[in-house]
């Protein structure tokens, strides 16, 4: 069946490859990524320059997100889809297929931050709001590779936005059907929003506009992006699964009750998130806000 593609309308995906040099095979799924990853460290980079913390920590922290996080996204992906991955281990290293969560990332990448923080003895909750807007960018950019492998895709649907996929792509309750929710676009566009709430918060802040006391980006994208993944995941088809449980909800409803949490903490109780270090030192950058 040859699909009827329309700008802006109906969706097919070109293909997972981005082009072929010799023997190297460039993908598109990793070239979006690698894009990702630069321009948020560009972008947190810039960041820091307002808030007249030295740019080339966040370079340094960079290293340990990729190193935190693209792993534990990949374990994360795994250890949700073993019965098939048992059987082809091999395949357990090819990421550049596709199959890497988000939220593995970014328990990764905390974890790693974490540590770094505690390194370099700086707040942990500082390098959080000066990378918060970039995880979203960065998400919002990455969220297109699935377009091309053709996964990630929600139910059937007859809307004008709907996405082609292939009939070897289909999940088998749905061989029939040609036409899916484009559950990629949904969450795109959503980060984007969330992006530009962040950016604009930021910014009123280094303007003296609105005050924000330190971990408040972090903690307003924790609840935005969980609010937005909550309802898509609901359309997805392929959600990672605990029983009859979709994991990306109950991880996404946990971090809306902890970013609340921890926005009630800053604003209602008026006191400063537990930090890695005494007092929430900014080590490289100048004094903690309150």
């Amino acid at each position: 069946m040859t699909p009827a593609i329309l700008p802006l309308a109906q969706f097919a995906s070109p293909g997972p490859i981005f082009i072929n040099i010799g023997p190297i095979t460039i993908r598109w799924y990793g070239l979006l990524i690698a894009s990702a990853v630069l321009i948020g460290i560009t972008l947190s980079q810039y960041l820091a320059k307002q808030r007249k913390v030295n740019p080339d920590l966040i370079g340094d922290l960079a290293i340990w997100l990729v190193i935190g996080a693209i792993p534990a996204a990949r374990l994360y992906y795994v250890l949700f889809e073993w019965s098939e991955y048992a059987q082809n281990p091999e395949r357990i290293v090819a990421i550049w297929q596709g199959g890497i969560a988000i939220h593995g990332a970014i328990l990764g990448g905390m974890l790693a931050a974490l540590i770094f923080a505690r390194i370099r003895r700086i707040s942990f909750w500082q390098l959080a709001d000066l990378v918060a807007p970039s995880l979203i960018l960065g998400q919002a950019i990455g969220r297109w590779g699935n377009f091309f492998n053709s996964e990630a895709f929600g139910n059937p649907t007859n809307l004008p936005w709907r996405l082609y996929i292939p009939p070897e792509m289909r999940p088998p309750e749905f061989a029939n059907f040609a036409y899916f929710h484009p559950t990629f676009l949904y969450e795109s566009l959503w980060n984007l929003m969330v992006f530009a709430l962040l950016i604009t918060l930021f910014f009123r802040d280094v303007q003296g506009k609105q005050r924000l006391k330190t971990g408040t980006l972090f903690l307003i994208y924790l609840v935005a992006y969980s609010l937005g993944r909550v309802w898509i995941e609901g359309l997805r088809t392929d959600s990672l699964m605990l029983g009859p449980l979709r994991m990306a909800q109950v991880v996404s409803l946990t971090g809306i009750a902890i970013g609340l949490a921890g926005l009630v903490w800053l604003y209602v109780y008026k006191r400063a998130l537990p930090d890695v270090v005494e007092g929430g030192a900014r080590g490289e950058g100048r004094g903690a806000r309150e």
